[in-house]
């Protein structure tokens, strides 16, 4: 795996786990077959609970990222079965996977996902659009009947960093997306758009989207085709488009200018030996396309045909990676925000492991208690059992009075409240009974882990 594992040893450690691949890691040839739209997603988290090792699980698949976000009762077997479910999926080996799967435990799993739902881990810093493929995730995981106490706090909590990000700082004000980068880029190589034909494949998000930015950038007509004739009308009659049935792409592909594919088919839409036929009718007629969709719609063996330039989502990435800059400052800023709402998931997972944690030093004191009176019985054979009994209650006594202020300041603890927790814990000898309270959510090394991402290089 790419990326270390944080703590094993801890109660958080041992139960979150987020794997999984993203276009920092993995090409999109392989991001491809990873992909998990909503029925492999659904069969893939079935697959994941039906063992022993995955107690929650939810799937996150977009154009840049496939990922697992699991609860886990043993996170070795469940990082196992994980990568096994994924290269089923891909049709590949596991070994394939190595060097591009990224898996990471406790907090650094907590924090990767406020990452990313916050738009902090996108393609294009800030972007809007991961924060309702996240929320949407999410609530196919919990129709599916397949998250729990521990992901359903994770995720609303991640949704609401996302928010807080958004709305603290400019981050995402200026609105930059895949569909805006690629509208930007038609305007670069062909100048204005305003006399251009456009055609648009695919009446989903990513289609919308790309006839919202068209719109904007001045287009005054945008052509979409759709296997869903009803939406694809829906769609053109939004932007004031023009519909076309999807056995009328061969034509429109012959007289637009650009082309913009954003379906989530599973199969190729645009063939070479098609396209072929098509730059043959342009008679030299240069044809731009852009295909945002992952897996992709169109041949990347079109390149090398006469008057055609094709961009994909790794051009996208590259042309983006030129202008993240403008974003850092925001960016900077936007961390801040997101190690505030890691900390607070951190005290509510230590909140959890409070009460176990109190119980735990007073049976220890009541436990010394016992093993000093019965190691001394033998030196009190003159006391009457009346006196017995008065060493018993007082000995019993001092315990709960050296105990009573730590108690009161150990429930009254909120922020910071992992620190004492681990303090405690560490001081005593403490194993709390508690550990495994609601599934696994106690949080003793937290500290540790969020001090070490604060400080690790950005």
């Amino acid at each position: 795996m790419s990326a270390p594992s944080a703590s094993d040893g801890t109660a958080v450690g041992r139960g979150l786990l987020a794997l999984g691949v993203s276009h920092k890691t993995a090409p999109l040839a392989l991001r491809e077959r990873l992909s998990l739209p909503e029925g492999r997603a659904t069969g893939v988290l079935s697959e994941l609970v039906a063992g022993d090792a995955v107690r929650e699980a939810v799937v996150l698949s977009t154009c840049n990222r496939t990922e697992l976000y699991l609860h886990a009762a043993d996170p070795v077997e469940a990082e196992s079965a994980a990568l096994a479910a994924l290269s089923r999926q891909a049709g590949i080996p596991p070994t394939e996977l190595f060097g591009h799967v990224y898996a990471m435990r406790g907090l650094e799993a907590v924090a990767h996902l406020f990452e990313v739902a916050a738009g902090l881990d996108s393609m294009i810093v800030g972007e809007a659009e991961i924060q309702g493929q996240v929320k949407r995730a999410y609530e196919l995981a919990l129709v599916e009947g397949v998250t729990g106490p521990l992901t359903n706090r994770l995720f609303r909590d991640a949704l609401g960093a996302g928010k807080r990000v958004r709305t603290e700082t400019a981050v995402g004000r200026r609105r930059v997306s895949v569909a805006s980068v690629a509208v930007e880029l038609a305007r670069e190589v062909l100048g204005d758009l305003a006399e251009r034909r456009v055609l648009v494949i695919g009446a989903g998000e990513n289609g919308e989207l790309t006839a919202r930015a068209l719109c904007q950038a001045g287009v005054a007509t945008t052509f979409v085709a759709n296997r869903h004739y009803d939406r694809a009308i829906g769609l053109a009659q939004r932007f004031g488009g023009e519909a076309v049935r999807f056995d009328d792409l061969p034509h429109e592909l012959a007289h637009a200018d650009i082309v913009v594919s954003a379906t989530g088919s599973p199969h190729q839409i645009v063939g070479r030996e098609e396209l072929e036929l098509v730059v043959a009718e342009r008679a030299g007629r240069p044809l731009l396309l852009i295909d945002i969709a992952v897996p992709r719609d169109i041949d990347s063996a079109v390149r090398d045909l006469a008057g055609i330039a094709l961009y994909d989502m790794d051009d996208l990435q590259r042309e983006v990676m030129r202008n993240l800059s403008g974003r850092e400052a925001e960016a900077s800023r936007a961390r801040v925000v997101v190690d505030r709402e890691v900390a607070r998931f951190a005290d509510w997972l230590t909140s959890l492991e409070v009460v176990p944690t109190i119980a735990a030093l007073r049976e220890r004191g009541e436990a010394i208690v016992e093993h000093v009176l019965a190691e001394n019985a033998g030196r009190w054979e003159s006391l009457s059992e009346a006196d017995r009994a008065r060493l018993d209650v007082l000995a019993r006594a001092i315990v709960r009075r050296l105990l009573h202020e730590p108690t009161l300041r150990l429930k009254r603890a909120e922020e910071g409240a992992y620190t004492q927790v681990q303090a405690l814990r560490e001081l005593f000898g403490l194993e709390p009974g508690g550990a495994e309270l609601n599934a696994d959510t106690a949080a003793a090394e937290v500290t540790e882990l969020a001090t070490r991402r604060r400080r690790r290089p950005r």
